[in-house]
C-alpha cells in the first residue's frame, strides 16, 4: 500500500508546491499530468503482465522459470517504453490544439516532456518492483519508493523556488525534481538484484537466460489487455481533464485537486490490489481454491472500510483539503463541491481495482479488457459529456460521470468473479 501510494505521492507534492506558485501553473500540471499519466500507466499495465507469472512459478518452486521471466520481461519493458516515450513526445507538439487556454498549453509543454524523460528509468522500477512482488517480496520497493518521495521533496523546494543558487524554475523545476527522484529508484533496485541472497539467485539466472519470443508472448498477452484496461480508465479520467480545460482555467485547477486527492485513495486500496494478485495467484497455483477465495474476499472487506473511512474525510474535510494545494477562493470553493463526488465515487472506486486484482491473480484479463469499454469510453465519457455541456452542469456533471463508469465497472468485475468461483467449484 505504501509503496503503490508513494508513486502517486509524487505528483500530488508536484502539485502542492506547484499551486503556492499560481493557479495557471497548477492547471498547467494538471493539463500535463492527464495527458501523461496515460503513457505512464499504459507502461505499468504492461509490466503487472509479471507478478502473477512470476507468482506460479515462484509457488511452484520454478527458479529457473522466474529468472527467465525477469530477462524477458526487461526486454520486453525496454522495447515497450522506447515505444511509448517515442509516441508521448509526439503529443507534446498538439497541446495547442486540445482546447486549452493559451497560457496554460505553453506552459505546460517543457514540464511535459520532463515527465517524459522521467518515464524511462520508472518503467524499469516497475519491472524490478513487479517481479519482486510475485515473490511476495514487496517491502524492498516501499523503501525506495518513500526515499523517492524524500529526494522529490528537496529538489522541489531548491528548483521550483531557487534556493541554494539554483533559478527559479517554477513548473519545469517540478519536472526535473521528479527525474532525478525517478532515476534513483531503478538504480538501488538493481544493487539489491546483485547483492540481496533473496534476488541474486534470479538476477544470475536471468543474466545467463537468452531471449525467448514464448516468454514475451505469454507477457505481452497478460500484459497488453491489463495496460488497455487501466489505459481505458484513465482515458477517461484524462479526456474528463480535457473537458475541464474547456470549462476554464480554475475549474481545471479545482478538477486536478480533487482527482488528486482522489487518486491517493485509488493508489492505497491499489497497494492492497498488489497484495490481492500475490496470494490469488500462489494459491490458484497450488489449486487451493478455497484459500483464494478466502484471501480475494478479505481484500474486498478490507477496500469497503478503507474507502468508507475516506469517503467520510473527504465529506467533513473537503472545506480545509483544498489549502494544501492552491490560495485561490474560487479553486478552492470549487474544489470543496467536487470533494463531495469524490467522496461518493470511493467506494466503487476501491471495488473496481481489488476486482481487477483477483481476475489478475487467476490471469483473466481478457474481459476486463472489454469490460473496462463499454464502462469507462461508452459510459462514462458521453454522460460526462451530456451532463457538463447539454444540461449545463458544468464540472459537477463531470464528476457524476465517473460515478456511472467506475459504478458500472465494479459490477461487470463482479460477475466475471462469480462465473470463475463457478468453474473452479465454489459455491
Amino acid at each position: 500500500m505504501l509503496s503503490q501510494a508513494g508513486q502517486v505521492l509524487v505528483q500530488q507534492v508536484d502539485n502542492m508546491m506547484v499551486g503556492s506558485v499560481g493557479t495557471v501553473e497548477l492547471a498547467a500540471a494538471a493539463f500535463a499530468n492527464s495527458i501523461f499519466v496515460m503513457g505512464l500507466v499504459f507502461g505499468m499495465g504492461i509490466t503487472f503482465g509479471l507478478t502473477p507469472l512470476v507468482g506460479h512459478a515462484f509457488a511452484r518452486k520454478n527458479l529457473q522459470e522466474s529468472g527467465e521471466l525477469l530477462h524477458n520481461s526487461l526486454i520486453t519493458n525496454v522495447i515497450s517504453t522506447i515505444i511509448l516515450t517515442a509516441i508521448m513526445w509526439v503529443l507534446s507538439y498538439f497541446f495547442e490544439n486540445m482546447g486549452q487556454t493559451p497560457e496554460v498549453a505553453q506552459m505546460s509543454v517543457s514540464y511535459y516532456r520532463i515527465l517524459v524523460m522521467s518515464f524511462i528509468p520508472f518503467m524499469l522500477f516497475f519491472t524490478f518492483k513487479q517481479f519482486a512482488e510475485g515473490l511476495a517480496e514487496t517491502k524492498h520497493a516501499m523503501i525506495i519508493t518513500l526515499m523517492a518521495n524524500v529526494i522529490n521533496i528537496i529538489f522541489n523546494y531548491i528548483f521550483i523556488f531557487g534556493k541554494f543558487g539554483s533559478p527559479v524554475m517554477g513548473l519545469d523545476g517540478a519536472g526535473y525534481a521528479t527525474l532525478i527522484s525517478r532515476a534513483f529508484m531503478p538504480l538501488i533496485f538493481l544493487y539489491l538484484f546483485i547483492k540481496k541472497d533473496k534476488f541474486n539467485i534470479y538476477y544470475k539466472i536471468a543474466r545467463k537466460a537468452c531471449p525467448d519470443w514464448k516468454i514475451v508472448k505469454q507477457l505481452l498477452q497478460v500484459g497488453i489487455p491489463i495496460a488497455t484496461q487501466i489505459i481505458l480508465e484513465v482515458a477517461a479520467f484524462a479526456f474528463s481533464g480535457v473537458m475541464m480545460g474547456w470549462l476554464g482555467v480554475i475549474p481545471l485547477a479545482a478538477h486536478q485537486i480533487a482527482l488528486g486527492l482522489a487518486s491517493v485513495t485509488f493508489m492505497v486500496v491499489t497497494g492492497i490490489g498488489s497484495g490481492t494478485t500475490i496470494r490469488v495467484s500462489h494459491q490458484f497455483s497450488l489449486k487451493d481454491f478455497v484459500s483464494m477465495r478466502m484471501a480475494a474476499n478479505a481484500s474486498i472487506h478490507m477496500v469497503i472500510a478503507i474507502m468508507s473511512f475516506t469517503a467520510i474525510l473527504f465529506a467533513l474535510f473537503r472545506y480545509q483539503m483544498p489549502v494544501l494545494y492552491s490560495n485561490d477562493e474560487a479553486v478552492m470553493n470549487l474544489a470543496s463541491q467536487l470533494l463531495i463526488m469524490a467522496a461518493i465515487f470511493q467506494i466503487f472506486d476501491g471495488l473496481q481495482v481489488v476486482l481487477l486484482s483477483i481476475l489478475r491473480g487467476v490471469a483473466d484479463v481478457k474481459f476486463s479488457m472489454v469490460y473496462a469499454l463499454i464502462a469507462y469510453i461508452g459510459i462514462n465519457i458521453p454522460i460526462s459529456y451530456i451532463l457538463a455541456f447539454v444540461l449545463k452542469m458544468g464540472p459537477i456533471g463531470i464528476w457524476i460521470g465517473f460515478v456511472f463508469g467506475i459504478g458500472i465497472a465494479s459490477l461487470l468485475f463482479f460477475l466475471r468473479i462469480r462465473k470463475i468461483y463457478r468453474k473452479l467449484g465454489l459455491k
